[in-house]
């Protein structure tokens, strides 16, 4: 109980410094989205272009050329977009926010700033990107003929839980990167492999029961399932307690280990950089 309580007012001092900051941490999410594709003529719609075609290619390759059958009685492309477009907003915002803090080091230097809200930057930026993703969502099931249903708005609560665990993860991995640099081939390497080790492409239910116990363990696959019960299964979250109890003593655990081994770390940023 001690350690629910600990977790919780960790949790609440950065929501209170997160909103004194947030005119600053919005601003400067902006200008990330901005200066990421300054120069080129699409300019940040470069942002959008490329998860689409990714999805059109995927979508192409299982559902037009290895002509892969509905899931759950829902066409393949739908099953898919609900699964991969998490996972993209996952892998981005873990990827940016591992060397946000190299990135933004004269906010380190030179200002009085709470360091600990500088990863949220990039999670930040990559939500916005991510919001129109999940409007994509609902545009393709509603081409489909499906319509919106009550149960949808549960990705309300996914989204929470996923932004929960990438902070706590990107304070782990963009604190060592300042003193590691091989961190931040590390992450990428571990977003490659998570790609095809999380059910995205290939159903779960493909693995023998013991495999699928252990698989269900990592916590963006239960983000990623989570997707897609809320608009196709129907599945509430409250209905499996058990696994997410386990999500959220895992993801409580990186929360707390990440602001531990941030804090930690802090007053060493300014001599390394």
């Amino acid at each position: 109980m001690n350690q629910i309580i600990a977790v919780s007012l960790l949790f609440l001092r950065f929501i209170v410094t997160l909103f004194k900051s947030r005119a600053l941490v919005f601003s400067l999410a902006r200008r990330d989205i901005q200066s990421r594709y300054l120069g080129s003529y699409l300019n940040f719609l470069w942002a959008f272009v490329q998860p689409t075609v990714t999805i059109l290619l995927l979508w192409f390759v299982f559902d037009v050329g290895f002509k892969s059958p509905p899931v759950e009685n829902y066409p393949f492309v739908l099953w898919l977009i609900a699964g991969i477009i998490p996972w993209f907003f996952f892998s981005e915002s873990l990827g940016n926010a591992t060397n946000s803090i190299l990135e933004y080091s004269y906010l380190v230097k030179k200002v009085v700033f709470k360091v600990s809200v500088i990863p949220v930057i990039k999670i930040l930026s990559a939500l916005f990107i991510h919001l129109f993703f999940i409007g994509v969502i609902f545009l393709a099931f509603l081409a489909y003929g499906y319509k919106p249903k009550l149960c949808n708005l549960q990705i309300i609560y996914y989204l929470f839980a996923m932004i929960v665990l990438v902070v706590g993860l990107s304070w782990i991995t963009s604190a060592l990167v300042i003193f590691v640099k091989d961190v931040g081939q590390l992450v990428a390497m571990f977003l490659q492999f998570g790609f095809w080790f999380t059910p995205i492409l290939w159903n779960i239910k493909m693995v023998p029961q013991q495999y699928q116990t252990l698989m269900k363990l990592n916590p963006v696959y239960y983000i990623t399932e989570g997707y897609r019960n809320s608009f196709i299964s129907g599945i509430w979250f409250w209905e499996y307690p058990r696994w997410t109890l386990e999500f959220w003593i895992l993801t409580g655990g990186i929360f707390v280990l990440g602001a531990f081994l941030f804090l930690k770390l802090r007053p060493h940023f300014a001599d390394v950089l």
